[in-house]
């Protein structure tokens, strides 16, 4: 017998890719509107003209998405990711979303309408974080117009990931600072009551009473890097893995202090360090180590709690049924429950 070829991973997903692109109505219609909703962003999206001179909002995103080397500011580097995370969870909805009745859907255009209202008004008062959130509105909307509203309902999930691509900038750095403070308050009581290491707390630095090691808790390290990442894959992970709203919430709401557990156990282990090697070896682990391995260290426990959060509130997997002699599966049936013999009956060969 001769062996059938074997298509590669690349094939299949061309193949599948065809199929689904050849169900999908009004596609004509949608990349029209596409790019011309594009092209107005990119024309007339910036206002501002300041820092980074350009009218085009994709521009700006662009620059702004750009890594800092600045200790002092927000990284926002990941809203360059979001997008092909997005595209990567619709073609993993692919089945759900093309077994739909996909049709066109008029009351779209109030969203779409919604969406150009919020751009105008942000294009006046040159706020482009604004005029982001109106482009993705903007999107989902083109997508409802093309193809109804089940297809918002269900790509709701996960178009709310583009929240994620709105920039905090220096905004950020004020809401890091109760974090900061947080974490030097939660590492200085550790190192007092449990580990007998005697430290001074100043503001967001933490010191040696003799001088031997000094840090501060700069923006960059206070969590809000490791919150944002760890709150994007509490979403991803929520919205994958349950069906129960109220898991969702607990489980993305476990997101926050799991960041904060990360760097508590990341400025624990810089403060270990200095105490066996001072200021030189605290250092390494404070600026990364190499390949900036040590900066992985608040990543690890947000990402095994997120795990362990969540295998504790799933549902267990009903066993399927074994199957019966002809081969085919039965359901399982439920016994049915017992019931009280009537007054009147006599068990059999009495009487």
């Amino acid at each position: 017998m001769e062996k059938q070829p074997v298509n590669g991973i690349l094939e299949e997903f061309r193949i599948e890719f065809l199929q689904c692109w050849h169900r999908l109505p009004n596609k004509g219609m949608f990349l029209i509107l596409l790019v011309a909703w594009l092209a107005l962003f990119h024309f007339l999206g910036n206002s501002t003209l300041g820092y980074i001179r350009t009218p085009s909002l994709l521009g700006w995103m662009h620059a702004t998405y750009q890594p800092t080397n600045d200790p002092g500011a927000n990284d926002d580097s990941h809203g360059r990711l979001i997008p092909f995370v997005v595209l990567g969870l619709f073609w993993w909805k692919r089945k759900e979303l093309m077994a739909l009745p996909l049709r066109t859907w008029w009351p779209a255009l109030l969203l779409l309408g919604a969406a150009l209202l919020l751009h105008l008004a942000a294009y006046m008062i040159q706020q482009p974080k604004l005029s982001i959130i109106a482009l993705f509105v903007g999107v989902y909307g083109l997508m409802g117009l093309a193809w109804g509203r089940e297809w918002l309902r269900e790509s709701f999930f996960p178009c709310i990931l583009f929240a994620f691509c709105v920039p905090l900038g220096w905004s950020g750095v004020s809401l890091t600072f109760p974090l900061r403070v947080l974490v030097v308050k939660i590492v200085a009581f550790i190192c007092h009551y449990f580990l007998a290491i005697d430290i001074t707390v100043q503001g967001t630095a933490i010191m040696d009473p003799t001088g031997r090691y000094q840090y501060e808790v700069a923006a960059a390290c206070s969590g809000m890097r490791s919150l944002i990442a760890t709150l994007a894959i509490a979403v991803i992970y929520a919205m994958v893995s349950f069906r129960t709203w109220w898991k969702r919430v607990v489980l993305i709401g476990s997101a926050l202090p799991l960041a904060v557990l990360g760097n508590v156990v990341r400025m624990l282990t810089i403060v270990i360090a200095a105490e066996v090697g001072g200021q030189e070896w605290g250092a390494r682990i404070h600026e990364g180590g190499p390949g900036g391995v040590y900066s992985l260290l608040p990543y690890i426990p947000a990402f095994a709690g997120l795990l362990l959060l969540g295998h504790l509130m799933s549902e267990p997997s009903r066993r399927p049924a074994p199957p019966s002699a002809d081969g085919r599966v039965e359901p399982p049936t439920t016994p049915a429950p017992n019931r009280p013999a009537p007054k009147d009956a006599q068990p059999a060969g009495s009487g």
